[in-house]
């Protein structure tokens, strides 16, 4: 990969904005990674938070990768779990090693902090997605359930 890898700070606003451009045009989902929300307040509080990993890869002052990553604290045992939550690397710029960097990056910072693993789940169907994590770890096949939240009956 030409380029640099770096984690993106609470001064970083306007390159979450532009990764979250990334990621609504390579998921096209431009619905969920709306540019205008949220506010750069929000955006910056998170960005300064040292559980919420945020990496991208950029080429002549331009990002052309990123990922989202999230700590989580075990309790079983001292230790924590990052989670890889989403990964997007411009089209122009796939299959130059760009996702490689940035998650052995995500692997730094997991020994860095003492996580015991990085974790990340990929879609029947997502074959170039499969076939880096295949190669990058060991595979598990898990089911995938989102419950939706559920408010408190008044009374």
């Amino acid at each position: 990969m030409t380029g640099a890898v770096r984690r993106l700070g609470p001064g970083d606003v306007a390159a979450m904005r532009d990764l979250n451009a990334l990621y609504a045009a390579a998921f096209e989902d431009s619905e969920t990674y709306r540019r205008d929300t949220p506010d750069d307040a929000w955006l910056a509080r998170q960005l300064g938070k040292q559980a919420i990993i945020l990496l991208v890869a950029e080429c002549e002052g331009r990002i052309i990768g990123g990922l989202t990553a999230y700590e989580l604290p075990k309790l079983e045992a001292a230790r924590s779990e990052i989670y890889l939550y989403d990964l997007a690397v411009d089209a122009a710029h796939r299959r130059r090693g760009v996702a490689t960097a940035l998650i052995a990056e995500l692997q730094h910072i997991a020994a860095e902090t003492g996580a015991w693993a990085v974790f990340v789940q990929a879609d029947y169907g997502d074959d170039p997605a499969v076939a880096l994590y295949t190669k990058l770890g060991a595979r598990e096949d898990v089911m995938h359930f989102d419950l939706p939240p559920l408010p408190r009956a008044k009374g």
